[in-house]
């Protein structure tokens, strides 16, 4: 099959079909023309590495990867490279929640702005904030308030 071929039927572009054969996850014959052909396994396996990536797996752990899916046998060293892949994306998943919250927090203050968060509102403005002014005009509000 023509790269032209793989790439359609594997719903991939021809670049990313040169980058796997870059990155020793799919290879090819060359024509005496010098134009890469490939088996027509090519489509699966294509679909294969694509699946990996959806995955999250980087491509030099697909090539390391590869050979047992080839073989269909998988060794302790291959099941634990996958746990570990998975302990690396779980803690980016931690990560980004930690930031979508600390983003929660930025918006939530956007929406109601207080000296502690706002030099702004402060008493002058850009002053250190200590707290004790807020709580001495929450006080001052509270008894003020019939």
């Amino acid at each position: 099959m023509r790269i032209g071929d793989v790439a359609r039927g594997a719903g991939v572009s021809t670049r990313a079909l040169r980058y796997y054969e870059e990155q020793g996850l799919l290879s090819s014959e060359r024509s005496p023309g010098g134009q890469r052909t490939y088996p027509e396994s090519a489509v699966e396996r294509v679909r294969l590495i694509q699946q990996f990536f959806a995955a999250g797996l980087p491509s030099r752990t697909v090539s390391q990867l590869l050979p047992c899916v080839d073989t269909g046998h998988g060794s302790p060293e291959v099941f634990e490279l996958m746990a570990a892949e998975r302990r690396r994306i779980t803690e980016a998943m931690d990560d980004l929640a930690a930031a979508r919250d600390a983003l929660d927090r930025m918006v939530e203050i956007a929406h109601r702005p207080t000296p502690e968060h706002c030099p702004g509102l402060r008493e002058p403005a850009w002053s250190p904030w200590d707290g004790a002014g807020a709580r001495a005009d929450e006080e001052h509000d509270r008894l003020a308030t019939p």
